[in-house]
């Protein structure tokens, strides 16, 4: 276990100053104005990757989500900040609908409550030029459209971005563990449906390498298992068979509930973070999406005896 194999999660907000969030203690919205700190923080402790998500105001969410590829919104703006103070820092975008949805969905939703997948790819496709011409270092569709990493790959390809990796959330279960993200990102509550007819049932490991397969074929560079703990027989499965670069996602249920547990003085927080982290590594994860990055870059270079 390195502070290499470690992606800090951050959320990034309009307002001017920082936001907590009670559902995630230790974790705030970052205001582009402090992100340089961030970026001086990310630097000294040598964390290597972001994975940037946004809280988008209401009054931006709109049916057609037109802000997810508006060449200024807050994850573009956010982006710049990283190209000026930390430009080696690899910066991972989603491609994805949920924080422009008023309906929180990640795809476009019909009358009848469904999914519209097609005109949703189009709006994906968008998106991702936007991100790629923003200075997007990875592109990450967690979605879970099908199609959308072959549709992705075609637009970027057009858009003169063809060396630009495409991160798949390829094994993304419909788990109920997503639920402080969703607040975080201010689309819980517009939820009136789970995305059960999207993501996958956490009952099926099969359909996860049929996902996995699929989206190689068209053009993934990397995969992602969502949620961890309670997939690592997914990861392992998946990077024993197809040897591509695995990613983990340690998503803000998991975090929240050890942080939690930990406040109440029932578990050890540090403990059970790098031996959490350690799970992941062990099961063939090569990086590891956490909130926690952070407070395991700080116990693993007390560990290797640099300091706090």
């Amino acid at each position: 276990m390195s502070v290499k194999n470690l992606i800090l999660g951050i959320f990034l907000t309009e307002n001017s100053v920082n936001e907590t969030i009670d559902s995630l203690p230790g974790v705030q919205r970052w205001c582009l104005d402090r992100l340089p700190e961030l970026c001086a923080e990310l630097t000294e402790v040598g964390i290597p990757g972001v994975a940037l998500f946004p809280q988008v105001p209401a009054d931006k969410k709109t049916a057609d989500c037109r802000e997810a590829y508006v060449p200024d919104n807050l994850i573009c703006r956010a982006l710049e900040v990283f190209a000026q103070q930390a430009p080696q820092i690899m910066t991972i975008c989603d491609v994805a609908l949920d924080p422009y949805n008023p309906a929180g969905h990640d795809g476009f939703v019909m009358e009848d409550g469904s999914i519209d997948n097609d005109s949703t790819l189009v709006a994906l496709r968008r998106q991702a030029v936007c991100l790629a011409r923003a200075g997007a270092k990875i592109v990450a569709p967690s979605d879970m459209m099908d199609g959308r990493i072959g549709a992705i790959r075609d637009a970027l390809d057009k858009a003169g971005n063809p060396n630009l990796p495409i991160l798949s959330y390829a094994a993304k279960y419909a788990s109920a563990f997503y639920g402080p993200f969703r607040e975080a990102i201010g689309s819980a509550s517009a939820l009136k449906t789970d995305k059960g007819t999207y993501q996958m049932d956490p009952a099926n490991a099969f359909e996860a390498r049929r996902e996995v397969a699929q989206d190689i074929a068209q053009g993934a560079d990397m995969v992602m298992v969502k949620p961890g703990t309670p997939y690592l027989d997914i990861v392992k499965d998946i990077k024993d068979q197809f040897e591509m670069p695995t990613f983990v996602y340690h998503v803000s249920g998991e975090y929240a509930a050890l942080k939690a547990a930990a406040q109440n003085g029932w578990l050890d927080y540090d403990r059970c973070i790098l031996e959490l982290m350690m799970g992941f590594r062990r099961a063939g994860a090569d990086a590891i999406l956490t909130y926690a990055a952070m407070d395991v870059a700080r116990l693993l270079r007390q560990r290797d005896g640099l300091g706090g």
